[in-house]
């Protein structure tokens, strides 16, 4: 079973068209791949949102869908299609990716297509702190970020960047101000998700900014690879009690609370 079972669709914003795969009923929640792409693993953490009771989006941003191998020339070759790509910023400094203005409006309609109060949202690496973006807008209440990895650390500037502009960054305080949420994963020998990243969240939004910090540190009593990265997909350890575990149960819950969403958790 896996994205047979999803409807595919398109979206269009300001001329540029990616596909869209959705599932499930309920308020929308936003799932953006990472590097490769929609694969296995993607999927199976999309069907854990939909049995929570919301309507999975899944937009096509890069890379092949299912398919999608990890093996080092394809990830190089999906890495360089994003490198090459207008739609993403991987060095810049306060500035977003062009796509998070196409992901806002997919967001805006995908609320009107569903109902409920908002809609949530989840970013992985290159896409991880899409989410912050995107919680700009009224409607996203449940933005959260999975390791998120731009821009690319090449400096203790880069590193503790948002990826985002002073414009943005002003409206996310803004609502934190009155409320709202950003919850965050990361495992804490991650380089490619740096913690000067979430220090700068913290002092940014204070406790609206609720951070999930694995221990990936050599010897760990968890048994996390050093060179963990991906906490809700491939370096997940789908173990009760485990932290990945736990991580990834919290993005659930925080869907749940966030949308109003009753349902119970499925096996």
């Amino acid at each position: 079973m896996g994205i047979e079972r999803y409807e595919r669709g398109t979206f269009t914003h300001q001329g540029t068209t990616h596909d869209v795969y959705r599932r499930g009923s309920g308020p929308a929640v936003l799932v953006i791949a990472e590097v490769p792409g929609i694969t296995p693993e993607v999927i199976a953490y999309a069907d854990r949102v939909v049995d929570r009771g919301c309507s999975v989006v899944l937009p096509h941003l890069f890379g092949r869908v299912e398919g999608a191998s990890r093996d080092p020339r394809n990830l190089a070759r999906t890495f360089a299609h994003v490198c090459v790509s207008k739609e993403f910023n991987l060095f810049g400094l306060r500035r977003q990716s062009p796509v998070t203005d196409w992901l806002r409006a997919l967001g805006r309609a995908e609320h009107e297509r569903a109902g409920g109060p908002g809609i949530g949202v989840i970013g992985m690496c290159l896409t991880g702190g899409f989410g912050l973006a995107m919680m700009a807008d009224d409607w996203v209440l449940a933005p959260v970020l999975s390791q998120p990895s731009l821009p690319v650390g090449l400096t203790k500037r880069h590193r503790a960047d948002l990826g985002v502009d002073d414009a943005t960054l002003a409206k996310v305080k803004a609502r934190a101000a009155d409320g709202s949420c950003l919850l965050a994963l990361r495992f804490t020998g991650d380089r490619l998700s740096p913690g000067e990243r979430f220090h700068r969240l913290r002092h940014e939004l204070g406790d609206r900014f609720l951070a999930v910090e694995i221990d990936s540190s050599r010897g760990n009593p968890h048994g996390n690879s050093v060179v963990a990265h991906s906490v809700v997909t491939v370096d997940l350890q789908d173990v009760p009690g485990h932290p990945t575990r736990e991580a990834l149960d919290r993005t659930l819950d925080f869907f749940a609370e966030r949308l109003g969403v009753d349902a119970p958790v499925t096996a």
